[in-house]
C-alpha cells in the first residue's frame, strides 16, 4: 500500500461528517501528507522535477502558433509579461495561504481552505455567510481545469500515435523540410485513445507524488532531448523575419491569451507540493528558479518556432519538423513525458473527488471505491478527448475560462480580502485589482472568441489540429 501511499483507516476516521460534499471534503487533501521537519518528502531537486512537469506540457508545443496569432513583438514581449503575472501571482498565493495558516494554527491550508477562510474574515456579511461558496468555486475550477488539462493530453498522445504509426511507410532517413500529406487513417483516432487507456489508468493507481518523482525524471529526460531536436532543427536557417507581422489582430491575440495562460499549468500544484517538501521553506527558491527556466524556454521556443515556419507555423511545431526519423523521435519522446505528466495533474482532481467517495463506503471497500473512481476519471478524460475538435482552440477556451481564473483572478482578490484591513498600501491595491480586472477581461473576451472558433465548420483533417490526414 505504500504505492498507493493512502492510509484508508485515517482516511475514514478524518471523515466525520459522511454527509459532506466532495467538495468539503477536500480538506483533506494533503493533510495526511504533511512532513514535518525531519520526516521523509520530496527533496529541493524533486519539487524542482515536479514543478518543471507541471509547468511544460501541451501548451508548449503551440507556443509558435501562439506568438502568430499575437505578432512577432507582441508575443514575445506579453508572454513575459503573463509569465512574470502568473509567478507573482502564486507567490502571491503561497503568501496568502502561509498567513491563513499561522492565524488558523494549521499545518497547511489548500487552494480551497485559503479561498473561503479568507471571505470568513472579510468585512462583507454576505461574503462571510456564503464563505463555503468560495471552496466550492476554486474546487470546481481545479477539477475542471486539471481534467482539461488530462483531456487534451489524452489527445495528443493519441495524435501523435496516430502520426508515428500510420506515417512509418514515409518516414524517410533523410531530414528535409517537411511537405503536406494527405494519407487516409488505417485507425480512427478513437482507436489509439482505447490503447492507451488501460495504460493510463495504471498509471494513475500510484498516488505517491515521491514515487512519482521517479517517472517524472523519466519525463524530464524525454523532455529535454525533444526539446533538444526541436531547438536544433528551428535554429537553423531561419529567414529573417520582414515580412512577419510586429502585432497581429485583436481577435487572434485573444487566443493567444488563453494559450499563454494555459502552459503556465502548475498553480494548482503550487501548494500541494510545498506541502510535499522536505524543507517547505526552500520552496520559494524552487517556484523562482523553476518558473525562471519554464518562461525563457516558452519564450524561446515560441519565437524561434514562428520566425522559422512564418505563416505555415501550426497548431504543434511536431507538425512543422520533416518527416524523418530522427524527428519523428520527438513525437515519440514528447508523448513518453506527456503520459507521466498525467498523472501529476491527475493528482489535484483526484485527492478532491476521492476522499468524499471513499467516505461513502466501509473500510473495506475502500481501495476498491478509489480505484474504480480514479479509472473512471480517466475514462472522463478519453471520453472528453474523442469528444474535442480542435486541439489549439479546446487549449485557449481552458486557458481563458478556468486557468484565468485560478492564475490571476483569485490569488489578487485573495490578496485584497486578507490584507486590505491590515494597512494595505494603496500601490498593492492599485496592482492586484488591475491584474484582477486584466484576468476578468482575458477570461470573458478569450472565452467568447474560443467558442465563436469552434462554432465555425472545419474540414475533417482539422478535426484534430495536430493531424495531418485528409
Amino acid at each position: 500500500m505504500s504505492l498507493l501511499g493512502r492510509d484508508y483507516n485515517s482516511e475514514l476516521n478524518s471523515l466525520d461528517n459522511r454527509s459532506q460534499s466532495p467538495l468539503e471534503s477536500s480538506n483533506s487533501i494533503t493533510s495526511e501528507n504533511v512532513h514535518p521537519a525531519g520526516e521523509a518528502g520530496l527533496s529541493t531537486m524533486q519539487t524542482l522535477i515536479h514543478l518543471l512537469k507541471c509547468s511544460i506540457g501541451t501548451g508548449l508545443l503551440g507556443l509558435p502558433l501562439a506568438m502568430k496569432n499575437a505578432g512577432l513583438l507582441v508575443g514575445p514581449v506579453s508572454l513575459l509579461a503573463i509569465g512574470v503575472l502568473t509567478v507573482h501571482c502564486m507567490v502571491i498565493l503561497l503568501n496568502c495561504a502561509q498567513h491563513l495558516s499561522q492565524r488558523l494554527q494549521k499545518t497547511f491550508v489548500n487552494y480551497e481552505e485559503a479561498t473561503m477562510y479568507s471571505l470568513e474574515t472579510c468585512p462583507n456579511t454576505w461574503l462571510r455567510t456564503h464563505a463555503v461558496w468560495g471552496r466550492y468555486t476554486v474546487s470546481f475550477l481545479l477539477i475542471i481545469t486539471q481534467l482539461g488539462f488530462c483531456s487534451v493530453y489524452f489527445m495528443f498522445m493519441a495524435d501523435n500515435l496516430q502520426q508515428m504509426v500510420e506515417e512509418a511507410h514515409v518516414t524517410s532517413n533523410i531530414c528535409q523540410p517537411r511537405e503536406t500529406l494527405a494519407l487516409t487513417p488505417i485507425l480512427d483516432i478513437r482507436v489509439y485513445m482505447l490503447t492507451i487507456l488501460p495504460f493510463l489508468i495504471l498509471l494513475v493507481f500510484i498516488q505517491n507524488l515521491k514515487v512519482l518523482s521517479v517517472f517524472s525524471t523519466l519525463a524530464s529526460i524525454t523532455t529535454v532531448g525533444s526539446m533538444a531536436l526541436i531547438f536544433e532543427y528551428i535554429m537553423q536557417g531561419i529567414p529573417y523575419p520582414s515580412n512577419l507581422p510586429l502585432m497581429a489582430n485583436w481577435k487572434t491575440f485573444l487566443l493567444f491569451f488563453g494559450t499563454a495562460i494555459f502552459t503556465f499549468e502548475g498553480v494548482g500544484m503550487v501548494l500541494p507540493l510545498k506541502n510535499q517538501m522536505k524543507h517547505p521553506q526552500q520552496f520559494s527558491f524552487v517556484l523562482y528558479l523553476g518558473m525562471s527556466i519554464v518562461i525563457i524556454l516558452y519564450i524561446f521556443l515560441g519565437t524561434l518556432g514562428y520566425m522559422k515556419f512564418g505563416s505555415d507555423t501550426q497548431a504543434s511545431i511536431t507538425l512543422n519538423l520533416p518527416n524523418c526519423w530522427l524527428y519523428q523521435s520527438v513525437k515519440l519522446m514528447y508523448s513518453i513525458g506527456i503520459f507521466f505528466t498525467y498523472a501529476l495533474q491527475f493528482h489535484v482532481p483526484a485527492e478532491i473527488i476521492i476522499p468524499f467517495a471513499i467516505s461513502q463506503v466501509s473500510e473495506s471497500w475502500a481501495l476498491f471505491v478509489d480505484l474504480s473512481v480514479r479509472s473512471a476519471l480517466v475514462c472522463l478524460t478519453c471520453v472528453s478527448a474523442i469528444l474535442i475538435p480542435r486541439l489549439d482552440l479546446v487549449i485557449s477556451l481552458l486557458g481563458s475560462v478556468s486557468s484565468s481564473a485560478l492564475a490571476l483572478i483569485i490569488p489578487a482578490l485573495l490578496e485584497i480580502v486578507i490584507f486590505y484591513s491590515k494597512d494595505m498600501s494603496c500601490v498593492t491595491l492599485a496592482k492586484d485589482i488591475m491584474i484582477s480586472i486584466l484576468g476578468l477581461l482575458g477570461c470573458i473576451f478569450g472565452t467568447y472568441q474560443a467558442l465563436y472558433e469552434l462554432t465555425q465548420p472545419i474540414n475533417h483533417s482539422m478535426a484534430n489540429s495536430t493531424g495531418v490526414y485528409a
